[in-house]
């Protein structure tokens, strides 16, 4: 048997993979060791080669490969300062990760991209993570600085909120841009969703980028329409598909509540049991039903016009978002 080797780049500077191997669980467990000779003494900063030893081994989580979950384990390497009074020893610092965060910071980012239009819970519940594992990486970007200076353009801002339930914060907002090659990049994570935290993220962002903000995609949320109107007038604002459809099938199941309470005065005992089921049949697409939910939607609309056309409406509004339209020019969110 021929064996196929495949090569994925880990998108992390200054290490060298020492083995790869399956762990119990089918995770993907990756040794690597640093590459980077030295650190920044902690103590008066300069630059220290003299190696002293290494710490424990350390693992942690990385991005995912072909649906796997994946870590990087190593040893950070100690180094001494021969400058300094007692040499004191400073463990190496590395540019992927923060000191003690579980996670590299490509993964964290990770977890930012899967927050949008989604919550703490469902991602956590995808990831295979702790809760606090997933509102840590929010944390840990929050009032975090923005490196400008290798970014040219911003074709696409994305303002969209998270909901933080058991934290002491209830929102976070989460900025992401479009940039002209099409990467999607996290520009910030705000404590808040209110309108002054976002003008004042705007408001960071150098002039020569901020001109070049075409669209900003985000919810219907006040603060960020009034925010982006202040400080971005050229843009144009775009509602995030997920808030529109949310919106409007929210609208359509109320209709369903009402018209089924109805019904419930109207109907008979026994012909408003034969409409058991509608509740669950009525949110699922047309395209998801079995037979006998089509049967129990064809004997609610029997007695709802109404219903079966906020159904129909819905359900052709739905069709024009899974068209792929203007696909360039598409919302971060």
């Amino acid at each position: 048997m021929v064996k196929t080797e495949v090569t994925i780049p880990l998108g992390i500077p200054d290490v060298r993979v020492l083995k790869t191997e399956a762990g119990d669980r089918g995770e993907i467990i990756i040794t690597i060791e640093s590459t980077k000779a030295g650190t920044p003494c902690r103590n008066c900063g300069k630059w220290i080669t003299k190696l002293h030893g290494r710490d424990e081994w350390v693992t942690i989580r990385h991005l995912p490969v072909f649906g796997r979950p994946s870590y990087l384990r190593y040893r950070p390497r100690r180094y001494q300062c021969q400058d300094c009074e007692g040499h004191p020893t400073t463990t190496q610092r590395l540019e992927w990760q923060d000191t003690n965060s579980p996670h590299s910071f490509a993964y964290d980012n990770h977890i930012l991209l899967q927050l949008v239009n989604s919550t703490v819970e469902d991602v956590s519940v995808k990831e295979g993570l702790s809760y606090d594992s997933v509102a840590g990486a929010l944390e840990r970007r929050i009032d975090a600085r923005v490196d400008w200076t290798g970014m040219a353009e911003i074709e696409v801002l994305g303002l969209d909120e998270i909901v933080l339930k058991k934290e002491h914060r209830d929102y976070v907002t989460l900025v992401t841009g479009r940039l002209q090659v099409g990467e999607i990049a996290i520009l910030g994570v705000l404590p808040g969703h209110e309108k002054a935290e976002v003008v004042e993220f705007l408001r960071l962002i150098p002039p020569r980028i901020l001109q070049t903000v075409q669209t900003v995609c985000c919810d219907l949320w006040e603060a960020y329409t009034e925010a982006v109107r202040e400080e971005i007038p050229s843009a144009r604002i775009v509602a995030d598909r997920f808030h529109v459809a949310k919106h409007y099938r929210d609208a359509a199941d109320q209709l369903r509540k009402q018209e089924l309470l109805r019904l419930k005065k109207e109907l008979s005992k026994k012909e408003y049991q034969k409409l058991n089921g509608s509740f669950r049949a009525f949110r699922k697409n047309a395209k998801d039903l079995n037979k006998e939910e089509r049967k129990i939607l064809r004997r609610f609309f029997e007695h709802s016009a109404s219903a079966k056309l906020a159904y129909v409406l819905r359900e052709q509004l739905t069709a024009i978002f899974d068209r792929n339209l203007s696909k360039p020019k598409s919302c971060v969110g």
